[in-house]
């Protein structure tokens, strides 16, 4: 893949990246992004920050193997769309994996919508399965009704819906031939701010190349870092360049549900992050805020804004506050 070279100007000139030349694998997304769990075994791949309930790489390849097994047994087939309406949490990387290693395609809704809003979105993305958390249960049901959706999945128990944890088979995983150029990996929604929300087809190729882009043109996430996951998975930004870059480095996941400040800052506190992906407001939250002086922030060696243009002296009191230096970037 050719990202260093770009565009003539007028004058005839050739723009060159100081970057090397990305090399794309020709790989499956899981393949791609879970590559390296039996070389790192037990180390915590995921932490669920209100709990701290850990699942290892060793673990996280099991839990996809066991949860695709029993979703192929259930009727999941390639091409099958598959949402997930749900707050952050580990099993949410889990179902992305399991369903992406069958060649299904994954919707990611805001759990901010409405039953209405929901419905809207299933029906367009023409979604066959549902995955959400009980409180969401009653707007999840009404939606998947609406749109036809044949079968309702939770996170937990919880009346009216399928419990996660009968999806996690013990048969085999059946094999899927996978076109990274061609299938279909992800269909997010716009916001809808200039009409109705669409949906953005993104191809497993799509996915393998950004990673690949991202880790080889920074050093955002390595290995030995600690990322908190508050950016909603749900959004690109977040299950891309957080969750999914995390893992493809080896990087530690620390789930949030939600963006709360105080519960934010005991997370970097408590699980000594290195690595916070934010957006502006987080930022303005850690520049300003007094109560950010109450909390042991000093294993942050990076935090990196996206989503909308930070201001240049917001971004320098930042990192006079915090001692590291935020990497300001425009995500969308």
């Amino acid at each position: 893949m050719q990202t260093g070279v770009g565009p003539a100007s007028p004058e005839g000139n050739v723009f060159r990246s100081p970057f090397p030349d990305v090399v794309v694998p020709d790989a499956s997304f899981t393949e791609f992004v879970l590559a390296r769990t039996g070389e790192l075994g037990e180390k915590p791949a995921l932490i669920d920050g209100p709990s701290g309930r850990v699942i290892s790489y060793a673990g996280l390849a099991e839990a996809v193997r066991r949860t695709a097994a029993g979703l192929a047994a259930r009727g999941l087939r390639k091409g099958d769309v598959f949402a997930i309406y749900s707050p952050n949490l580990p099993e949410y990387a889990v179902t992305v994996h399991a369903v992406a290693s069958l060649g299904g395609v994954i919707t990611t809704a805001n759990p901010l919508y409405t039953g209405a809003e929901l419905a809207s979105q299933l029906s367009d993305a023409g979604a066959r399965y549902l995955l959400t958390v009980p409180p969401f249960l009653e707007a999840a049901r009404e939606a998947a009704v609406e749109a036809r959706v044949e079968e309702v999945f939770v996170f937990g128990e919880a009346d009216g819906a399928t419990p996660f944890a009968a999806l996690v088979g013990d048969g085999r995983m059946p094999g899927v031939r996978i076109k990274p150029f061609e299938d279909l990996l992800f269909l997010p929604y716009s916001s809808g701010t200039t009409g109705r929300p669409k949906g953005v087809m993104l191809t497993y190729r799509n996915l393998v190349a950004n990673i690949a882009q991202t880790v080889a043109a920074s050093d955002t996430v390595r290995e030995t870092d600690t990322v908190i996951a508050v950016l909603p998975f749900f959004h690109i930004y977040g299950l891309g360049p957080v969750l999914n870059m995390g893992l493809s480095v080896g990087a530690t996941i620390v789930t949030m549900p939600r963006f709360d400040l105080e519960h934010f800052l005991k997370n970097i506190q408590d699980h000594r992050v290195t690595v916070a992906f934010a957006v502006p407001p987080i930022v303005l939250a850690l520049a300003k805020h007094p109560v950010v002086d109450r909390y042991d922030l000093s294993s942050l060696r990076l935090v990196f804004s996206g989503a909308a243009p930070l201001d240049a002296d917001l971004t320098r009191a930042c990192e006079e506050r915090l001692g590291c230096p935020p990497c300001a970037r425009v995500m969308a």
